[in-house]
Parts: C-alpha cells; structure tokens; sequence
C-alpha cells in the first residue's frame, strides 16, 4: 500500500512540473537580469494580454509558449505596464523564437532568431531606420529654426520632412506589393502607412495573395480600408 502512494505522489509532482506543451516556443537569455518576472504578450482588441509569464529567480536562460493559430507579432517585456518596453518580434505559428538580450539595453540590444517572417520584417526595419533618422534630423532642425526665428530654413526643413515622409510611404508600399506572399507585406501597411491615401492601401491589399488575404493582417487592412471608405 505505501508503495501504490508513493507511486501515485511521484507521477502527482511530475505531473505538475511538467509545463503544456505549445506549438510557439520563446527562448533566451538576458544578461543582467537576476530576478522580475519575463512576460509574452500580444495585442488584442487594441489592449496587451499575457499569453504566458515566468519567474526569474537568477541570470538563467528562459523559455515561454503559446499556441498561435497562424503567423503574428508577439511582445517580450518585463511588465505589464503599458508604457513599459517591449521588444516586438514576428513569431511563426509552428517553432521557436529565440532572443538574447540586456537588461540595460532591454529592446536595442536584443538579436532576434526566428521564422521567415522574422527576417523578412529585420530586413524590412534595416531599410526604414534611414528615413527615421533623417524625420529626426530634419525635426532638429526645424525645431532650431523656430527658435532662431529663421523662417527660410524652416521651410526648407519642413518641406523635406514631408519629402522624406512620402520616401518613407512609397519604400513600405514597394516593400509590401513585392513580398505579398509573406504576412509581413499587411503587418507593415498597418503599422507604417496606415494614414496614406486609400488607394495605396487598395494596391497592398490587391496584390496580397489569396492565403495572405485571408490571415490575420490581411484581414485586419481589409476591414480597415473598408471602414475609410464607409467613412467618406
């Protein structure tokens, strides 16, 4: 009989070690973090939910998970605050994420391995950092230009700020007709050039693929050009 219990209690403690098993798995490793708690999240109904949490007890590798129906943009943070920093990734809905990071430098420090999607969207940000860095410039300059009362080069900064801004649109629109295959082509129109004139939205959405039409961003940018368009 006490070997029956003994049996039982150890299949019991087993069991509740054991962590669900998921078909998205998150991985890594942050340096300098020796206690708080690590969270994966994602956005729905315009709010972050957690889709799972660990404890951090000392400097170890973690690991999370979620079931994911399809391809999407999930969030590693330390809080669950919503001005608290996030580091933004396209997860893949069958695999695993793997992103080492700093504490110190939590989102800037963090190299990010994962899925096609994940490259394609790295690839995509590597190109769009020179246009935000040149709205940062231009932004100085104007912003010293009205200091100084200097009306002629605040012009002239506004009106390449505006240039730089159309540089910008046309680099996402190009950058999703010529990768409508991936969900990174809806993902980026939403994020980037959500307040273009509605025919460029018409041509991302045109050009997705049938499959990528019917995912999560393609649904969300048909719903969104459909709610201009009823508005006008």
């Amino acid at each position: 009989m006490r070997t029956i219990f003994t049996f039982i209690l150890a299949v019991i403690v087993v069991a509740c070690q054991t962590k669900p098993k998921h078909n998205t798995t998150v991985s890594g490793y942050i340096k300098g973090l020796q206690k708080g708690t690590l969270y994966l999240q994602k956005i729905q109904d315009t709010a972050y939910i957690t889709l799972d949490s660990i404890v951090i007890n000392k400097e170890q590798e973690f690991e999370l998970g979620c079931d994911l129906k399809e391809p999407e943009v999930l969030y590693l943070t330390l809080s669950e605050a919503i001005d608290a920093e996030r580091i933004l990734f396209f997860s893949n809905s069958a695999g695993t994420t793997t992103i080492n990071t700093t504490l110190k430098r939590f989102t800037s420090d963090a190299k990010i391995e994962g899925g096609k999607q994940q490259a394609l969207l790295e690839e995509y940000n590597t190109n769009l950092v020179r246009f935000k860095d040149k709205e940062l410039e231009l932004l100085e300059t104007s912003l010293n230009a009205q200091r100084l009362g200097k009306d002629s080069l605040l012009n002239s900064s506004e009106n390449q700020r505006e240039m730089n801004l159309k540089r910008q649109y046309l680099y996402t629109i190009n950058f999703a007709v010529n990768n409508s295959n991936s969900e990174v082509a809806p993902y980026v129109a939403l994020a980037d050039v959500y307040a273009a004139k509605i025919t460029f939205l018409d041509t991302i959405y045109n050009s997705l693929s049938p499959t990528i039409a019917n995912s999560k961003y393609g649904r969300m940018l048909d719903q969104y050009i459909r709610d201009i368009k009823s508005d006008n």
